[in-house]
């Protein structure tokens, strides 16, 4: 039985006042789970979910390869039955897509709640005017977010919008962004505390989170960036007065930090960090829902991308460590499971960031890209063909 811990700090910090509420669903605890490309696909999610309630939303998914119905795209979009609310992420740069997209949603019943993608800082979408530098853009921004809210209300799904402080520390969009989505009837706004320009790298502002919850007064604004722990989240709540937190890199081979989440915004002790044992248990859960998902052989060689965090400050040795990297199949990664020392307790220095975190560097744009913020025309060739941004 593990023992339980309260940090000093989250003893004392706030938890949101009101319970979070978008559209007519309520999230208790406030905690999203950020879409990551290749990493919440339907088994990772329910992995996460059977820690801890929350918002679970898929990978992103864009509106182009939707509407032509790419087949990877459609079973990108896959949820459990239990999986409610059901919550997609949608990447689009043209309102007339996006709103074709949504309709497809509401047609087919395909969702629950539809977020939108303007934080990616990846060269590829940004160089085509997607993602992170889209905002920019103010006009075709506030069109795109009109289009998706329109077409979602028919059938009662909120639409929330994601995005980042800016380009660079010289094109800031952030409170104009929040400005614009909460008038053009999005039910939440969430910003990741980061321009477009660090990536992931650094450390997240999260006074620019304040500035926004100053500004956006009539919906909830959520906090991403740099949430690798209980404590980070509820500081982040008592820090900014934001209303709840996305969190992504920070529970890559650590789906527990839900458990922890819930507890903590309870006003409950956060349980300690599993031993190695109780992580053998968690490893070999997500295999058998990546196997059930994908089948065995295709589903293992996803896992392989997680062990390096699950196994993150362990002393295994690298030799089983390099063999973990190469499992392929559910009899071979029982093998090698049963060569860990289930008492190894949590390590103390597997705690803080984790996943990429890189470099800054200079956003790549169409040429011109910053001659006109109020320009509303779609950038040429900025849908991508599939998804992957």
């Amino acid at each position: 039985m593990m023992t339980a811990t309260m940090p000093a700090s989250a003893e004392t910090a706030p938890a949101p006042a009101n319970a979070l509420r978008i559209g007519r669903y309520e999230i208790d605890p406030p905690v999203v789970l950020a879409p990551m490309a290749g990493i919440t696909n339907v088994a990772f999610r329910r992995l996460c979910r059977e820690y801890g309630a929350g918002l679970y939303v898929c990978e992103m998914i864009t509106t182009r390869a939707l509407v032509e119905r790419d087949p990877n795209t459609l079973q990108m979009i896959t949820f459990d039955t239990d999986e409610r609310p059901r919550s997609m992420q949608l990447y689009g740069v043209d309102p007339a897509t996006m709103r074709d997209a949504v309709r497809m949603i509401v047609d087919e019943d395909l969702a629950d709640h539809i977020d939108m993608n303007f934080g990616c800082p990846v060269p590829k979408v940004t160089r085509k005017g997607g993602g992170s530098a889209l905002p920019y853009k103010r006009r075709l921004f506030g069109d795109i977010v009109e289009a998706a809210v329109r077409a979602a209300e028919p059938a009662g799904i909120p639409v929330t919008v994601k995005f980042r402080i800016g380009i660079d520390d010289e094109h800031i969009t952030h409170l104009d962004a929040g400005r614009i989505a909460e008038d053009r009837g999005a039910a939440a706004v969430a910003l990741h505390g980061r321009t477009a320009a660090q990536r992931y790298s650094g450390q997240a502002d999260w006074t620019a989170i304040s500035r926004l919850k100053e500004t956006v007064r009539s919906i909830p604004v959520l906090g991403n960036g740099d949430i690798f722990s209980a404590d980070d989240a509820l500081r982040m709540v008592a820090e900014t007065g934001c209303d709840g937190v996305v969190v992504g890199r920070g529970c890559l081979g650590r789906p527990w930090l839900f458990r922890d989440l819930q507890a903590a915004f309870a006003g409950k002790p956060v349980p300690e960090g599993p031993n190695l044992g109780e992580i053998t248990r968690v490893m070999r859960r997500h295999a058998e829902l990546l196997a059930d998902h994908m089948g065995e052989q295709k589903g293992l060689r996803d896992l392989r991308k997680h062990m390096a965090q699950y196994l993150r400050g362990f002393p295994i040795g690298s030799d089983l460590r390099h063999r973990f990297g190469l499992v392929s199949g559910l009899a071979e990664l029982d093998d090698l499971l049963g060569r860990l020392d289930p008492d190894v307790p949590f390590p103390s220095d597997a705690e803080g960031p984790r996943g990429r975190q890189g470099s800054p560097g200079k956003v790549v744009l169409p040429e011109g890209w910053l001659d006109d913020p109020e320009d509303a025309s779609v950038p040429v060739g900025a849908e991508l063909d599939h998804n992957g941004g």
